[in-house]
């Protein structure tokens, strides 16, 4: 038991950075002016979801709390987005709760649905957060190796979660489109899934932040699977489809039970989301279906542009290429890979940060800067890879 000065031991396996401590100068860099390494967008939300919107005249109240499962308006937007993107299943409002971002609901719904000890399923290369997530509660991630071999019609997907399946996991973390790679489970896949979550009792945390990121036809939502059913808890966010990650919204779906649990737990771990921000999200999900095809069609051009330009495959969907770069590997490895990237005015994500069996791999995010801006960004790593 910790005592002054001693922290958590929990806190040992955390870090200040997404990334390693040595690594860190390569992917803050203030002046670089590609920063590929962040999941993020350069558009502005949909005009009615954009702050200038919001106004004390119109929205009276709107610096008080909100109710702890989020205010009206947002969940009734939730409720029409979720029957306009799965029709085929039906979420009662009593099971939506808004968290502050989908980084709050996984961290929520792990607080709430998990014990120290026990162990999560992770489906690897990952959102490098999830890892410190799963930590952070005591409990313990399991790389699984899985999501770069997808593509693969040999690969097994039901016999390598099967054979990581211990007494004490819990769950399986599913994240499909993937970050970083874009990949999208399939129907064989996803019912591999369902299977060793049915036969070993576990839960499935969904992550759909990609959901509506999607660069061919549409795949469906994973979680209104009737075989994922019951055992599902499903993640959502405002900051990557919508272009709103600096609003902190997103919200959870799930059983009844579970959802119980999850409201009490955020109840005591941040309460609720940001007031003004949750009805900018109402106002993003009933009126950003048009901008939000546009979108699609300016990411889509930029993730040609990237991947054609570094001569690799374009995801099916996502912001994020993943790539290989051993071969442009020198004598310093990936830590001065990174360096001369910088140097050359982009920053990148080491693979590391998303599984240890990726050390030498690389995540550019194609939605950062505009798809013309992409064009040199490339051109420059172009010329430290000597291609």
């Amino acid at each position: 038991m910790p005592r002054h000065p001693s922290t958590s031991p929990i806190t040992r396996s955390l870090t200040a950075y997404v990334f390693s401590a040595s690594r860190k100068s390569a992917v803050q860099a203030t002046d670089v002016p590609y920063k590929l390494h962040i999941g993020d967008t350069w558009l502005e939300p949909v005009a009615a979801a954009q702050v200038d919107a919001l106004s004390c005249a119109q929205t009276p109240g709107i610096h008080r709390y909100a109710p702890v499962q989020g205010v009206p308006e947002l969940l009734d937007a939730i409720g029409r987005k979720l029957a306009r993107r799965t029709p085929s299943a039906v979420v009662e409002r009593e099971d939506i709760q808004v968290t502050p971002g989908c980084t709050g609901a996984m961290a929520i719904m792990c607080r709430a649905l998990l014990a120290p000890g026990e162990e999560v399923l992770l489906p690897s290369p990952y959102w490098p957060l999830i890892k410190g997530v799963i930590n952070s509660v005591g409990a313990a991630p399991v790389e699984v190796p899985m999501m770069h071999r997808l593509a693969d019609p040999t690969f097994d997907v039901e016999a390598v979660l099967e054979a990581a399946v211990t007494p004490r996991t819990s769950a399986i973390y599913v994240n499909s489109p993937c970050n970083p790679t874009g990949a999208v489970l399939n129907d064989k896949q996803a019912a591999a899934v369902a299977r060793v979550a049915a036969r070993h009792h576990l839960w499935i945390f969904c992550d759909e932040v990609y959901e509506d990121l999607y660069y061919g036809a549409e795949p469906p939502s994973l979680w209104a699977r009737p075989d994922f059913a019951g055992r599902t808890v499903v993640g959502h966010s405002l900051s990557k489809a919508y272009a709103m990650a600096g609003a902190r919204v997103g919200w959870v779906h799930g059983p009844r039970d579970a959802m119980q649990a999850i409201r009490a737990m955020q109840t005591f771990h941040a309460y609720c989301a940001a007031r003004p921000m949750q009805m900018s999200a109402a106002a993003a999900l009933d009126h950003g279906d048009e901008w939000l095809d546009g979108c699609r069609g300016v990411y889509a051009e930029a993730c040609q542009i990237a991947a054609h330009g570094l001569g690799i495959d374009a995801p099916d969907g996502g912001t994020f290429l993943f790539f290989d770069a051993e071969q442009w590997l020198g004598e310093g490895g990936m830590a001065e890979l990174l360096d001369r990237c910088r140097d050359a005015g982009v920053t990148l994500t080491p693979g590391s940060a998303s599984g240890r069996d990726f050390p030498n791999h690389l995540r550019l995010s194609f939605t950062a800067v505009p798809p013309e801006q992409i064009v040199d960004a490339v051109a420059r790593l172009r010329s430290v890879f000597g291609t």
